[in-house]
């Protein structure tokens, strides 16, 4: 998943001065108020080796709450399989194999530990209160409906199948905004389901691709294309909130910016191929990560600055 940078806010960001905040706390650049998550592709830009500054955008001291605004039909199996996700990032089972809280524990080598991401509140709004149709005000709208504000406060707006988003499928597959440009001073990420919109742009590798080189789609874990794409996408967002202050990746000491993911899931990945992962007998279903209650997830690989290089869960 590639990011694409308008020209006004690179220049901003190269004139920018990146600190490390001791305080360990959500600190967003103004300027810089959003980063659009784009259809899983390999981008041929490498993250950076050498010294990284980076600000940490949630607290490694306390718990940060990630509030669910359910807009649309959801099933309660659908709403099940993503808590669960949530739940299980500093929950560590005692299934043998990597975990999802092993992925997330990847997010300490950015200095200052892995933030805690703890479920908040969900508010379910099943009548569509705002239309089939949302633009970005809409979903600033829809945040501020949980957020408390202030350091620990992020909001995630999950559309259902048959919304239609700005943007959506056209160039992105969700978005994460900062703290300044929200309702109530929290940030908050919107991911939507693609299932009958663009699975092949949205929800890869659980199904062909939209163009590009092409390999047999994955069977989902969980049972479901757009939940679980929604999982990969929501993944990548939250990294994204707690390692990426100024929405751009992390900065390097030429103030150039990179991804702290890779479009990977297991070894051997290239563009077209997820990589090598685990294969649950009795399913067929592929995944690299065990959670709470059961589950199986497949989640993307992080860049790890210390080794230079994408690391797999498997």
């Amino acid at each position: 998943m590639a990011y694409t940078y308008r020209l006004a806010a690179l220049l901003v960001l190269l004139s920018a001065s990146v600190g490390f905040s001791s305080a360990l706390t959500l600190k967003f650049n103004s300027t810089l108020s959003n980063s659009t998550l784009w259809n899983s592709t390999l981008s041929n830009r490498t993250p950076p080796r050498g010294n990284i500054n980076l600000n940490i955008s949630l607290s490694v001291q306390k718990n940060n709450h990630l509030n669910i605004v359910w807009y649309g039909n959801f099933t309660s199996n659908q709403r099940a399989v993503i808590v669960d996700f949530i739940r299980s990032l500093n929950s560590p089972t005692a299934a043998k194999g990597p975990t999802v809280a092993s992925w997330w524990k990847a997010t300490e080598k950015y200095k200052g530990g892995a933030p805690k991401i703890v479920l908040g509140k969900q508010l379910l709004l099943e009548d569509y209160p705002l239309g089939k149709s949302l633009k970005n005000p809409h979903l600033r709208a829809l945040s501020g409906k949980l957020n408390g504000g202030g350091v620990g406060s992020i909001t995630a707006v999950l559309t259902a199948k048959d919304v239609a988003v700005e943007g959506f499928c056209m160039n992105r597959c969700g978005t994460h905004v900062s703290k300044s440009s929200s309702v109530n001073g929290g940030a908050y990420v919107w991911v939507g389901n693609s299932e009958e919109q663009c699975p092949g742009y949205c929800a890869w590798p659980f199904h062909q691709r939209l163009n590009g080189p092409q390999s047999p789609p994955l069977i989902a874990p969980n049972g479901d294309v757009g939940i679980d794409g929604m999982i990969i996408n929501l993944a990548t967002l939250l990294v994204n909130t707690a390692t990426n202050t100024f929405k751009s990746g992390y900065i390097n000491v030429d103030q150039k910016p990179a991804r702290v993911y890779c479009d990977a899931f297991g070894p051997g990945a290239y563009p077209g191929y997820a990589g090598r992962v685990l294969v649950d007998k009795t399913t067929g279903a592929s995944y690299n990560a065990l959670g709470l209650a059961g589950r199986k997830y497949l989640l993307p690989a992080m860049w790890d600055p210390q080794a230079g290089k994408c690391r797999t869960l498997v």
